[in-house]
């Protein structure tokens, strides 16, 4: 196997690193876009990420890596399997990294019933697809723009549902199909269709560095890899493991980070005074915000969060406004909120969270 170039190792290009990591740490947020000029190391990113997630527990045999401690998630094969009274037994493995060529059809990606041995032989068989092979790993599609329209939207639709499922006469199949959804693509090939553009949850506009200092730091990074690959990921082993420990920490305590209705508050005046359309961003916004706040090892969201996970799910969003001609800082998004927050009508009570909407019932019980 070739040495994977570090991901700790890129020089610079901060945002798409923080967008890439947020989706490790949650995949449920919906994906990436990377957009930007060739040799800015795009693909370098995504490959260096996949390199460095932690490994996962799975069912043993199951074509699909089933997570054995998310029973609703399984795919048929194992429902039918654990329905027969077969023992599930378990295995640790890494992440697979799944490269979608820009030719791929429709099938080639969810997968293919064969419905003449359903027939004739009443049995049904599954020959998996991509999304199969990418289940609990990485997605990785270069030129995104380029693939056809109908595919991109059959792999954003699984992306958003976690699971994918095949029917064809009455035959029905299902198997989990969670992954960090990345794609690439150089503006100047063409743009994706709005519709799409959207159902991207994050998007990151990168530019080469044209900091000297920089340039040379990543041309001597690039030699010394070139050199001795393996010399070089171990000099940078100790970075790899720290953020490999920190998003497998993440992972465990994305879903105990507690958020505020004054947060979502803030999100909603915030995407509502930038005029974008529809909900979407809301709750990618949120989303993103929490697994930055677990990534950083903490329990509440702050408006520091907000403003980082806006300044990636607001950019290919907005039509008009005052960021319209320019990049959306966090510094900015930041300020807008707290400005926003001061508009609004401040002693108004907010209304608790359902677990606290249940704790405050239960006190009144008692």
């Amino acid at each position: 196997m070739p040495s994977i170039y570090p991901f700790t190792a890129i020089v610079g290009q901060e945002r798409m690193r923080r967008a890439l990591v947020l989706n490790a740490v949650d995949p449920r947020i919906g994906g990436v876009l990377i957009r930007g000029e060739r040799g800015t190391a795009k693909s370098t990113a995504a490959r260096g990420l996949a390199a460095l997630l932690p490994r996962v527990r799975a069912v043993r045999g199951c074509r699909f890596g089933c997570d054995p401690d998310q029973p609703t998630s399984w795919c048929t094969e194992c429902r039918e399997r654990a329905a027969s009274g077969e023992p599930l037994p378990i295995e640790e493995k890494r992440i697979p990294f799944v490269n979608l060529p820009v030719s791929a059809t429709e099938d080639r990606v969810v997968g293919t019933l064969d419905i003449e041995q359903a027939i004739q032989k009443g049995e049904r068989h599954f020959e998996p697809g991509v999304l199969a092979a990418a289940n609990r790993g990485l997605l990785y599609i270069d030129e995104v723009n380029l693939l056809d329209d109908h595919v991109v939207d059959v792999l954003l639709d699984s992306a958003a549902m976690g699971m994918n499922i095949v029917e064809r006469e009455g035959i029905s199949f299902s198997h989990p199909a969670r992954f960090i959804l990345v794609g690439t693509m150089n503006p100047e090939e063409g743009d994706l269709r709005p519709q799409l553009l959207d159902r991207f949850a994050l998007s990151v506009d990168i530019t080469g560095i044209r900091e000297a200092r920089d340039r040379v730091t990543i041309i001597e990074h690039n030699l010394a890899f070139e050199s001795d690959p393996e010399a070089f990921r171990k000099l940078w082993l100790p970075h790899e493991e720290k953020i490999s420990r920190q998003i497998a920490s993440a992972r465990t305590m994305v879903d105990k980070v507690n958020y505020a209705r004054r947060d979502l508050l803030s999100i909603a005046a915030l995407t509502a005074s930038l005029n974008v359309d529809g909900h979407r961003a809301d709750l990618v916004i949120l989303k993103a915000a929490r697994a930055h706040t677990a990534f950083e090892g903490r329990t509440a969201i702050t408006d520091r969060d907000i403003a980082l996970a806006a300044e990636l799910a607001l950019p290919h969003r907005i039509k008009r406004g005052p960021f319209h001609q320019t990049e959306i800082s966090p510094e900015q998004l930041q300020e807008r909120i707290e400005q926003l927050q001061g508009s609004s009508s401040e002693g108004e009570p907010s209304e608790p969270e359902p677990k606290e909407a249940e704790a405050e019932a239960q006190k009144k019980k008692s």
